[in-house]
């Protein structure tokens, strides 16, 4: 009888605690940390949702559609909730090189702390010419599993701010998403409870003694 082939994700899912544990192997003196990274795109036209109104009357939102841009961009870890930002006005490898060296110094990524980041394969992100700040290493997601980013949950969290409503530029919409990342950079036990996975790699080894 032939054996039963093991889904991807779960493949991925074993060998991303048995890498977490080899980094910190390779790194007997430094903090090893692992994170998530995402971005979503917002923009004028608007985000939909349902919402309640008396009844025989038909609910309103008020919205305009344009397409003009904003992405944001969220590194999350887990294990701890704690979120780092960046609204930006695009999505390359060059604006990515300055977005992850800022975020290297915000969280202190270098000589003594090494952050392993969970990512998926968009052209920019796997690119040769994506500058990699010391400290930072990715690793890539398998193609085709949102499911396993703990990042893409941040995004309803995030849309609570700009649902059925209306924005008439993009520095408004700016100004909106500011305020509500300011506001969940606040709530660690809420984003904790939206991207730590129960498979998710702890700080402490896999084949670590209870």
């Amino acid at each position: 009888m032939p054996r039963r082939r093991v889904p991807r994700s779960r493949r991925y899912i074993k060998k991303l605690a048995e890498r977490m544990d080899e980094r910190r192997k390779e790194n007997p003196k430094r903090k090893v940390e692992l994170w998530a990274f995402d971005e979503h795109r917002v923009g004028l036209k608007p985000i939909l949702r349902r919402q309640w109104a008396p009844k025989r009357q038909r609910p309103i939102a008020r919205g305009q559609h344009r397409f003009e841009w904003l992405y944001l961009y969220g590194f999350v870890h887990p294990s701890s909730g704690a979120v780092v930002w960046f609204v930006c006005t695009t999505v390359d490898t060059d604006l990515l090189s300055v977005v992850l060296a800022a975020f290297a110094r915000t969280v202190g990524a270098g000589r003594d702390k090494l952050v392993v980041l969970v990512l998926d394969n968009a052209g920019w992100h796997i690119s040769d010419k994506l500058k990699l700040p010391d400290g930072i290493l990715l690793e890539f997601l398998p193609a085709y599993t949102p499911e396993l980013q703990p990042a893409e949950r941040l995004w309803p969290l995030t849309n609570e701010a700009v649902a059925n409503k209306h924005f008439p530029t993009l520095k408004d919409l700016d100004l909106a998403l500011g305020e509500r990342c300011s506001t969940l950079a606040a709530m660690p036990e809420t984003i904790k409870a939206e991207t730590n996975f129960a498979w998710w790699p702890t700080a402490a080894p896999a084949n670590a003694p209870n």
